[in-house]
């Protein structure tokens, strides 16, 4: 640790919020071979469909899309429009209710998922390279314990239903 890291448990534990600050603002644009600030921002939208379809019988639409962004449906009215034209998403009819439209990836959409998840995760490669194995992996899995966490909140009833 450097002379401006903190040394004690309460100092370490308050540079989480400020370093979950940093993450947010540093992109994966700054790594070697970034992928574009639009298709970065489209993969928001890609990664959210892809993540909620997954069940069987799961159906995404505009108005979920909006729930999970936490925004407003014409912010992500805005956004699905912008995936469809770029040739990332489609709209299918609902198979629950004839009368909704749903949202599905297209091959190409798939594609630039492939490619982003293979970016991520040499984003990750290239950020840690200096770090050892075991820091690497046990970095990953305190990560991953923690997104579980994130959304176990809904069932231990803490964080508001979305």
């Amino acid at each position: 640790m450097s002379a401006q890291d903190p040394r004690t448990p309460d100092e370490l534990l308050d540079a989480v919020g400020p370093a979950f600050g940093k993450l947010r603002r540093t992109s994966l644009l700054e790594v070697e071979n970034p992928i574009s600030a639009k298709d970065l921002s489209r993969t928001l939208v890609l990664n959210l469909v892809l993540e909620h379809s997954r069940e069987p019988g799961a159906e995404v639409t505009v108005g979920k899309v909006a729930e999970l962004l936490g925004t407003d449906p014409s912010v992500a009215s805005r956004m699905v429009s912008d995936n469809i034209k770029a040739g990332f998403l489609v709209r299918a009819a609902s198979q629950q209710d004839g009368r909704r439209t749903v949202l599905e990836l297209s091959p190409q959409g798939r594609e630039l998922m492939t490619r982003f998840r293979r970016h991520q995760r040499d984003a990750y490669d290239y950020i840690t390279a200096d770090w050892t194995e075991t820091e690497r992996l046990d970095f990953a899995r305190l990560m991953l314990k923690y997104v579980d966490s994130l959304e176990a909140l809904k069932d231990r009833g803490l964080a508001k239903d979305s």
